[in-house]
């Protein structure tokens, strides 16, 4: 999908400092300086338009939360969300994911979410899919000892890799869902490619995993 180009984006994201972070490098090993309360420290990687990191940031003060986006164009969707929200334990991050452990130190993280990424489905791009060992080696560098990964999608390539992915890199399967949508799992907040694709009548699918202690 081609997005739309939004020159204004950059000057909106310098405008708001106190919900986009500028330089995170300088955080690294020290988060809880940037918020307001000390508490554990929630990651949602392609954050895009800030729905679930909103929601979650609103239903769970006790827990801080960082949406982490590529796009200028999308992640200034997601900051009017926060600022609509006025929640002070959400911030918004403009980084690549690729490059994680510049921004966070071991045991900084507690959680990452995975939602809806792209699937990258040719297989000369399988590197590039964020459930691929690379991604979850560089995850485990950043989580506490046992943090855990939770992952949706509508696409069943892609979470039937991930599970091979997951059980490969030696990851405790402790939740898995092939509907998530017609499951007993409550408390679900969904993003916006999750409304739209099941009103379409697509399966969700859902897994939480857990690193093991080494």
């Amino acid at each position: 999908m081609r997005l739309r180009n939004k020159p204004w984006a950059k000057d909106k994201l310098s405008d708001n400092p106190q919900y986009v972070v500028h330089e995170p490098e300088q955080y690294r090993g020290r988060w809880n300086e940037l918020f307001k309360q000390n508490q554990h420290l929630h990651i949602e990687i392609g954050t895009g338009k800030g729905r679930f990191i909103t929601e979650m940031a609103k239903a769970n003060p006790e827990i801080n939360y960082i949406g982490i986006e590529l796009q200028e164009s999308v992640i200034v969707s997601a900051l009017d969300r926060v600022i609509e929200a006025e929640v002070n334990n959400c911030k918004l991050m403009n980084v690549n994911a690729a490059e994680l452990g510049k921004y966070f130190a071991r045991g900084d993280v507690d959680r990452v979410y995975l939602n809806f990424s792209d699937p990258w489905p040719k297989t000369r791009h399988e590197k590039r899919r964020l459930t691929y060992k690379s991604f979850l080696s560089t995850y485990e560098e950043i989580l506490v000892p046992n943090g855990e990964i939770h992952f949706k999608t509508d696409n069943q390539g892609l979470f039937e890799y991930s599970l091979t992915s997951f059980s490969a890199y030696g990851l405790l399967l402790k939740y898995v869902s092939l509907d998530l949508h017609h499951s007993d799992f409550e408390g679900n907040i969904m993003t916006e490619y999750e409304e739209k694709f099941s009103s379409r009548g697509n399966r969700i699918y859902r897994a939480e995993v857990q690193y093991r202690t080494k």
